[in-house]
């Protein structure tokens, strides 16, 4: 689980949501004065962001892009992070593709999870918070995991039946605490502070 009320890390790449040619659909500006933005999800804390490309430049939507420190190929700077309900009609579309083929990409990262995870209080476990998973499942996963770790998404699969597409699971999960900026247990996302223009 995110620790609570710790600054996360920055995010180093993102996915390319959405590429809004005329700046956000709430700048009120005439055309010609709007730039560019781009609208992505952070690889690693799934941070949904809005990013200034560099002029000339349009990312293909589904790309990855870096958005580190130094130099950056595609994307000028970080503009502000956002809220789920900030995103496009087509940023929303392509958001629950977008964070599967990230949990795929980071296969390890979620097998730890599975392989890890604990009770958060004496009646919840951190299982159980995935869609799908009831005490059934959860204790399923906890005697299986005891008889060796996951190694891998396959692995979890063949030894706990229920579990059809643990990725799947996850990636819910996932799209879960993105839409719900009050959801009271975060696995996998970052609480987003709220700004004086919030």
């Amino acid at each position: 689980m995110t620790s609570m009320g710790k600054q996360p890390e920055k995010e180093e790449y993102g996915w390319v949501l959405d590429y809004l040619p005329y700046g956000s659909t709430d700048d009120r500006r005439p055309s010609y004065q709007k730039k560019p933005l781009v609208q992505a999800v952070g690889d690693k804390f799934f941070v949904l962001m809005e990013l200034v490309p560099k002029d000339g430049m349009v990312p293909e939507i589904q790309s990855r892009v870096y958005i580190g420190e130094g130099d950056r190929d595609v994307i000028d700077h970080v503009k502000t992070r956002i809220h789920f309900g900030d995103l496009s009609h087509g940023a929303q579309l392509e958001l629950p593709f977008i964070i599967e083929k990230c949990v795929e990409g980071q296969e390890e990262r979620f097998v730890k999870f599975f392989n890890d995870a604990h009770p958060i209080t004496t009646r919840l476990h951190m299982l159980e918070l995935l869609p799908g998973i009831g005490k059934k499942l959860m204790w399923a996963i906890i005697d299986e995991r005891k008889k060796g770790e996951f190694k891998n998404f396959a692995d979890l699969h063949e030894r706990v039946g229920g579990v059809h597409s643990p990725q799947k699971i996850v990636a819910h999960r996932i799209e879960e605490e993105l839409k719900d900026d009050r959801i009271k247990y975060r696995l996998f996302t970052t609480t987003m502070h709220r700004s004086r223009n919030d």
